[in-house]
């Protein structure tokens, strides 16, 4: 388990328990269908998205069993879509370890990413309401959605911060937002709650996704733990790079529009990136979604889970650049 979760050692052991829930949802007696889902839970990941429903689901009638369950299908979902985000980008590494991917081939890794989407399904099958399934049914669409919006604009100059934006809701941001939304409608929670909730979770998953891209200008492949600068070799242009090619870099816009970029050139966008305006852009924006939700954090009834989700927002969102 991460160490993420040591200074809450009850959302630990929930944590603990989906664990074990998720292992024994993909066991098998194909263990060359096992092995690998089950290296990717054990991995070192924060569990952020089923940690933040299991809190979002004590502002109301929290039911452990029923809630972990449903905290065990939200990180299987983002598994799944780690899996195929790993094809797209021809990562190596993720969390740390050789990626699906890259260890068993592409074919492999898709069969794999589908069979963790029917067993979540499967899961949701039994003791959820229709609404909500109806609600996760339609996040997976908008990450599918954000994930073709992505691939779609590779290589292209005009991808407006706007677009950008749309993007990495459907992304990032949708997950997170269904993570706190769903844990909180489950729980009965007032309408009020659930809304708000849910604007938290959206604001924490954009300004995450975007701290993240500045991140891969700003530290070493080491301190992430995965490829880093990748995005750039597959013509992915992030916040960095739109607000930089907003300032008409006559460089940038040459090295942007090769179809192969290389180890050198990739070096050279850094650099011209570092010392542009663009980084310093992205992080004001950032900060604007880090300020809202905070704002709405405040909102919330006082309570013990309200302290928890302003100190991880915190630990989260006010990372070192």
């Amino acid at each position: 388990m991460n160490k993420f979760w040591d200074n809450y050692p009850l959302i630990q052991k929930e944590l603990e328990d989906v664990q074990r829930i998720m292992k024994k949802n993909v066991k098998s007696n194909e263990k060359y269908l096992e092995k690998p889902l089950l290296d990717l839970i054990n991995s070192d990941g924060k569990m952020l998205r089923p940690a933040f429903l299991l809190i979002a689901s004590k502002f109301g009638e929290y039911d452990k069993n029923k809630s972990e369950n449903l905290a065990a299908v939200i990180e299987m979902l983002h598994m799944a879509t780690l899996i195929h985000d790993d094809i797209i980008d021809e990562s190596k590494l993720r969390r740390g370890q050789t990626t699906i991917q890259f260890k068993y081939g592409k074919d492999y890794a898709v069969y794999m990413g589908d069979y963790l989407f029917s067993k979540c399904f499967l899961m949701l099958s039994d003791d959820y309401s229709m609404e909500n399934m109806k609600k996760i049914s339609k996040v997976i669409a908008q990450i599918c959605m954000g994930e073709i919006r992505q691939y779609y604009f590779r290589f292209r100059q005009d991808v407006s911060v706007k677009r950008y934006l749309k993007i990495i809701a459907g992304k990032t941001a949708a997950l997170f937002v269904m993570s706190f939304y769903i844990g909180a409608s489950e729980a009965k929670c007032d309408e009020r709650i659930i809304k708000t909730l849910g604007r938290i979770g959206y604001n924490i998953g954009m300004a995450f996704q975007i701290i993240d891209d500045i991140l891969d200008y700003t530290a070493e492949e080491e301190t992430l733990g995965k490829s880093i600068k990748n995005d750039l070799k597959q013509g992915f242009f992030t916040l960095p790079i739109i607000y930089t090619l907003l300032e008409k870099d006559k460089n940038l816009e040459e090295l942007m529009a090769e179809k192969e970029i290389s180890d050198d050139d990739v070096i050279e966008i850094i650099n011209i990136i570092k010392f542009s305006n663009g980084l310093k852009r992205a992080k004001k924006l950032a900060l604007r979604y880090t300020e809202r939700a905070f704002t709405l954090i405040n909102e919330l009834p006082d309570c013990e889970s309200k302290k928890i989700i302003y100190e991880i927002t915190e630990r989260l969102l006010k990372r070192k650049y």
